[in-house]
């Protein structure tokens, strides 16, 4: 949602609670191998995050309602951020998008062996 002094409302944290359990039954139903949470606070949802620099270029075993999975997070790719236009950002976003692309479940979707 907007926020009334500009930009983009920060979901408080019974709103991200309701929608939590949305996305635990999505993930329950289709038992992704890869996930691909994007800007801090999607990644927030499945790992401890301080700074992007201590999760972003990674691969991060996650588990949530019940099913394991691996995770690459991804920098919010806003206009408004340089942090994926700069290094250190610029590195780690290059080898998280280099590891999604040798990562088996995505060689799966594309058909690669």
């Amino acid at each position: 949602g907007k926020n009334p002094k500009g930009g983009d409302r920060v979901p408080d944290a019974d709103e991200i609670s309701t929608c939590g359990r949305w996305l635990d039954r999505e993930i329950a139903l289709l038992k992704p191998r890869l996930l691909l949470p994007v800007g801090k606070l999607a990644i927030a949802q499945f790992l401890p995050v301080n700074k992007l620099v201590d999760v972003i270029g990674q691969v991060h075993p996650v588990e949530r309602a019940g099913h394991l999975m691996q995770a690459i997070p991804l920098p919010h790719p806003s206009g408004a951020s340089t942090w994926h236009r700069t290094e250190p950002g610029l590195g780690l976003l290059t080898r998280a998008l280099q590891l999604v692309e040798a990562h088996p479940a995505w060689r799966d979707l594309r058909n690669e062996p």
